[in-house]
């Protein structure tokens, strides 16, 4: 099996530690400026999204989250990709390939990870102005993009034009 298959694979297995309808664990991470945390984002709608230097579907998912960030940041969508790369400077050579618009957390140790246990890469979070868990996506393809915007868009309180 290809490698994406077996996230599809994963994703539809819909097994995940943090189940919709859940608390999102709080937590505080690096950028390479402030820190961000969590509660610091609050009424927000936060799409959390776990990635890695190596993660191939990473490299699809980096060009939609830029586009989610331009469209739906001035509704109230804040994204925090956190990066699970053990060396800095692994993370930064992607992010010279594949620049991010948004926020950039890092997680070398991943003690974030351990709360969320993401079940492949890129694991994402959807997490409504409430702090609650309203969806989960393992894995990346480009046909998840119309479900996550729609997801997004129903967590933001917009209707589709």
């Amino acid at each position: 099996a290809t490698a994406l298959g077996f996230w599809a694979l994963m994703a539809s297995s819909g097994a995940e530690a943090q189940a919709v309808g859940s608390s999102a664990p709080a937590f505080e991470l690096p950028t390479a400026d402030k820190p961000v945390r969590l509660a610091d984002l609050k009424g927000q709608v936060v799409y959390v999204d776990f990635w890695a230097s190596w993660c191939v579907p990473c490299k699809l998912s980096f060009p939609f989250m830029n586009e989610l960030h331009t469209k739906y940041r001035p509704l109230g969508l804040t994204i925090v990709a956190i990066s699970l790369d053990r060396k800095r400077e692994d993370a930064d050579r992607f992010l010279s390939a594949m620049p991010a618009k948004f926020l950039i957390a890092y997680d070398a140790e991943k003690k974030v990870a351990d709360l969320y246990q993401p079940k492949g890469m890129p694991t994402s979070f959807l997490i409504g102005a409430d702090g609650k868990v309203r969806a989960v996506h393992v894995g990346f393809r480009l046909d998840d993009r119309e479900k996550i915007e729609r997801e997004i868009r129903a967590a933001l309180g917009v209707a589709r034009k």
